[in-house]
């Protein structure tokens, strides 16, 4: 479906974009960082005075055009700077995961080419500072914050030499090299993306456009910037529209912060939108019983509300109290002024999207992938379809090859257009050619289609999908998303490969599961209360009650039961806390036969 919404992009390279903001919303905050429980605020013009000594500083290394700067560290103020300060010198940033193991971190150094590594901290350091001598093109690994000795690089050394030889930023062309975003590798070695300064600049722009954006929005920074999504949104989004955001130390401390900050707009992932739905019903099962009557029936007449229908008094004045007396408090927890919460990343449960909404806070899912920097389509103020990821955004257009099989006969692999899409992959000329079509089309590997109204549904990974033996296929993401709304079910992973059913592997979350054996007075170690049976059986009705929308074939006949949560250090998860099927189908492989015996 086309759109007809045309983007303008202002500028040729992100180098111009940051400037004119600089210059525009000089004295605007950009980012605030926590200290001693309050934020601290760097202005648009101390940013951009820190971008030029820092450039000034990498110049002095010898880093010139198609040089590149690897990172490695969470969101921070270096963090940013180092990115623009690289971009005014034609040269290309590298992100990478704090989270990720020394072995990934030096694959990709290896594979891109890196001229200098920039780490976090000093633990960080010390795993890759004998980086430089086993990598050819590795000259200089840089301390960005933390104590160091005289011989050690620093940031702020960095900063000091750009002051004193300044080096004039250099605009690269349209069509110049930004970076590369290294693709997590759920299936292989993660692989570069190919990102031109026109390719960010075009999403920008169109993404910006679509959820109307200002000045005065502001933000609360959680999503690792070495992904797509919160580099987009909150480093290049927000600096052109002259919005501000605080960056989170803690995630534990999310929601204090939010009250500290008060942010307008809010990006995050189902996981966290998930949390808050959980967190919320438990903490109503706490109230009295008239607390929560008053909690669902004000969610049952804003949701007919918002369907259009027309209240009556009684039902009208029922919501006033619920929004005046339940609502405002819990909006309050989120700095009271949210105006948008946007989801990616991964699929978002309908009845979470529209539970969020129903509280007051206006809920956008959103879809796109590193290979189009992380935005196609999404639902907007004014047009949006819960389940669904929204319509193709400004500029993008999306069809459905039919050729691809899914469990859904109206579905297809989803393949992309627009100016967003990836040059190709670094050094990998065979994949780059089997992702983008001839017409430049990003082969997207998901399984979707779209409605009437031209809104994307998405319904699982074609590279996920399977084959029961009766020939039926099993796209296992959307039965996983909706069985982790469960409160016991902190994690599940299904499975059924040429099998006669599915089964799952399911991570119990062991708080939820310890009140229950509590209050049913039943005892053990973690381990033994997963085999009790009173507890399967709760499982069992928990997975039934979250499986009711799925055809008999999607649903599971046997599971079994874990109390280690899967994690980047047991290897389990990607750094973008995707699930690594074939590492935990050779881990629990035995557990999985014993399901079929």
């Amino acid at each position: 479906m086309n759109t007809q919404t045309e983007v303008k992009v202002e500028y040729t390279n992100l180098v111009e974009m940051q400037e004119d903001s600089c210059r525009k919303y000089a004295q605007n905050p950009l980012y605030g960082t926590k200290k001693s429980g309050t934020f601290e605020w760097i202005t648009y013009q101390e940013f951009a005075e820190k971008v030029d000594q820092f450039r000034g500083g990498l110049a002095s290394l010898g880093v010139g055009k198609d040089d590149k700067v690897a990172i490695i560290s969470k969101n921070t103020v270096p963090w940013a700077v180092s990115s623009y300060a690289t971009f005014g010198l034609e040269a290309q940033f590298v992100p990478m995961y704090e989270t990720q193991l020394t072995k990934d971190w030096e694959y990709i150094c290896e594979d891109s080419g890196t001229k200098v590594l920039l780490a976090a901290n000093p633990e960080i350091y010390e795993k890759v500072k004998e980086f430089p001598k086993k990598l050819e093109k590795l000259e200089a690994v840089i301390l960005l914050e933390g104590n160091a000795d005289e011989q050690t690089l620093t940031y702020d050394t960095l900063l000091k030499k750009g002051q004193e030889q300044a080096t004039p930023s250099r605009k690269p062309d349209y069509e110049s090299e930004m970076g590369m975003l290294y693709t997590s590798g759920t299936t292989g070695k993660p692989k570069g993306v190919l990102l031109t300064h026109h390719n960010a600049l075009f999403i920008v722009s169109s993404a910006t456009q679509a959820f109307q954006l200002s000045h005065q929005d502001r933000s609360l920074s959680f999503l690792p910037w070495a992904h797509s999504f919160g580099q987009l949104a909150e480093v290049h989004m927000l600096i052109k529209s002259g919005c501000s955001a605080g960056l989170v130390e803690d995630v534990t401390e999310l929601v204090d912060d939010m009250a500290l900050v008060k942010p307008t707009i809010f990006y995050a992932v189902p996981r966290v939108y998930n949390r808050i739905f959980d967190r919320l019903n438990g903490q109503i099962q706490e109230k009295p019983q008239i607390i929560q009557n008053l909690f669902r029936a004000g969610l049952k007449h804003a949701k007919r509300e918002r369907e259009g229908e027309t209240l009556g008094f009684p039902d009208s004045l029922t919501l006033t109290l619920a929004r005046k007396i339940i609502f405002k408090k819990i909006l309050a927890r989120f700095g009271g002024r949210m105006r948008i919460a946007v989801s990616g990343a991964s699929a978002l449960s309908a009845e979470v999207a529209e539970f969020v909404n129903d509280l007051g806070i206006s809920v956008m899912e959103a879809y796109g992938l590193s290979e189009n920097f992380a935005a196609l389509t999404g639902n907007l103020p004014g047009a949006r379809k819960f389940g669904s990821v929204g319509r193709p955004l400004p500029g993008v257009r999306i069809e459905i090859d039919s050729s691809v099989e899914g469990s859904k006969e109206e579905d297809g692999e989803v393949v992309a257009y627009g100016e967003n899409i990836m040059k190709g992959y670094h050094n990998l000329p065979d994949q780059t050619r089997s992702t983008l079509n001839e017409s430049h089309g990003l082969r997207t590997g998901d399984l979707g289609h779209l409605d009437e109204d031209g809104f994307l549904f998405i319904t699982g990974r074609i590279k996920e999908q399977y084959k029961l033996e009766n020939g039926k296929f099993v796209a296992p993401a959307p039965l996983e998303e909706e069985l982790k709304l469960s409160p016991f079910i902190n994690q599940a992973m299904i499975y059924g490969l040429n099998r006669e059913y599915n089964v799952a592997l399911i991570v119990a979350d062991m708080e939820i599961v310890k009140q229950f054996a509590d209050e049913k007075r039943l005892t053990g170690s973690d381990v033994e209360l997963l085999q009790l049976p009173e507890i399967r059986e709760q499982f069992k009705k928990q997975i039934e009650s979250h499986s009711t929308s799925f055809k008999n074939f999607e649903r599971i006949e046997n599971f079994n039961l874990l109390d280690e949560e899967w994690s980047t250090d047991n290897g389990m998860l990607t750094p973008t806390m995707k699930v690594k099927r074939s590492v935990i189908e050779e881990k629990f492989k035995e557990n999985i036969v014993s399901l079929y015996s």
